[in-house]
């Protein structure tokens, strides 16, 4: 077995069809012709063309090919969320390698931009779209009012959307979504910490501007309705380890404060895990603590934290193949995620006979 061939001495770094014609032995017409699978050379000169690009390490630019296929070879996600919370959320790096493992065998790359808002987000995708950057985009964590889907719908931009949205996606062949199944993940969540005992739960969610956050909410007060004969309390925060703590605090200091709590991402939850002892508490004698997503996060915890558990690389591999599908001139698609599955760990086992006993009162009182 041979290695590779190296090139002749005194090639540039970045060889061009002069190169591979002097080296060829042939005009520039000629290598274009062959490296275009264009008529005009004979199969003999062809094949020698091409071994000499071979030989030279040559690649077609991505602005030529951009001119010649209309094409940029490029996706753009511009991420519109706090930078901070990359420092801490694992869950994009994930998405991102979903979706990268996806773009990369299909020969395009990802034009990411993280921005600190949705109006920005617009300016950055407006600009992708007018310099022919991007062939389409990917969005994620939608607004209520999100000016985005307005642009992608007016422009006519080939999108994917990650995650929460309503029925007010707009008519198109240019658009496909991706939806998460919340009914039968909560169910799972709140029947779990109901035969634990638990009769006061409450949830810390993420911001109420999201889509996904709104749906969520929705969903939550009807189990735990079904479940637990009332709505159970849900608190608003931001995702952050420091929001979190701040939110738990908040709930522990009420009347009569929960004996579980449900966090909307791994960062809250374990942060109040490491945290523990700073608010007085075990887990899970006194709280109960369940994670909307599960991360390693989760499973170096101690004690290691029961979450909600779905594989995110494969949803941003999925969300970028109904992208390229769309691109492919397939018609517009709305696909389901499976639910996110429970792993029962130690934060919310054997944890509902015991708790925090709220002023004036037992615990027993409060079940």
């Amino acid at each position: 077995m041979t290695g590779p061939v190296e090139p002749p001495a005194g090639v540039p770094a970045r060889p061009t069809i002069n190169d591979i014609a002097r080296l060829a032995g042939v005009s520039k017409a000629s290598v274009s012709y062959a490296l275009n699978d264009l008529p005009g050379v004979s199969e003999q000169t062809r094949e020698r063309i091409r071994a000499a690009a071979g030989r030279l390490g040559w690649r077609p630019s991505a602005a030529a090919r951009s001119l010649s296929n209309a094409r940029a070879g490029a996706i753009g996600l511009a991420i519109a969320r706090d930078v901070r919370l990359f420092e801490e959320e694992p869950y994009y790096m994930r998405l991102l390698a979903g979706i990268e493992s996806v773009l990369a065998r299909e020969g395009f790359s990802l034009l990411l931009s993280v921005v600190p808002d949705a109006a920005t987000a617009v300016e950055v995708l407006r600009d992708w779209w007018a310099e022919r950057r991007v062939d389409g985009v990917i969005l994620t964590d939608l607004l209520v009012d999100d000016p985005r889907l307005a642009l992608v719908t007016a422009l006519g931009i080939p999108c994917a959307f990650r995650g929460g949205i309503d029925d007010r996606l707009p008519a198109g062949g240019h658009l496909a979504l991706t939806l998460e199944a919340e009914r039968e993940s909560f169910s799972a969540v709140v029947a779990h910490l109901a035969e634990q005992g638990h009769r006061d739960v409450a949830r810390i969610s993420g911001p109420r501007e999201f889509l996904h956050t709104r749906r969520r909410d929705v969903v939550w007060d009807e189990v735990t309705t079904a479940v637990l004969g009332a709505p159970q309390p849900v608190v608003v925060s931001d995702y952050t380890s420091q929001g979190g703590l701040a939110r738990t605090r908040e709930l522990l200091a009420r009347t009569v404060p929960p004996t579980a709590v449900v966090y909307d991402n791994d960062v809250m939850a374990a942060a109040v895990v490491a945290e523990r002892r700073a608010l007085g508490l075990r887990i899970p004698e006194d709280l109960a603590v369940v994670a909307g997503e599960d991360s390693m996060l989760c499973r170096l915890a101690s004690p290691a934290i029961t979450s909600l558990q779905r594989d995110v690389v494969a949803d941003g591999a999925r969300t970028a193949r109904l992208l390229l599908d769309v691109l492919g001139g397939h018609p517009s698609t709305a696909t389901v995620g499976e639910p996110r599955r429970l792993v029962v760990r130690a934060s919310s086992q054997g944890s509902g006979e015991t708790g925090l006993t709220p002023p004036g009162g037992s615990s027993s009182a409060r079940r």
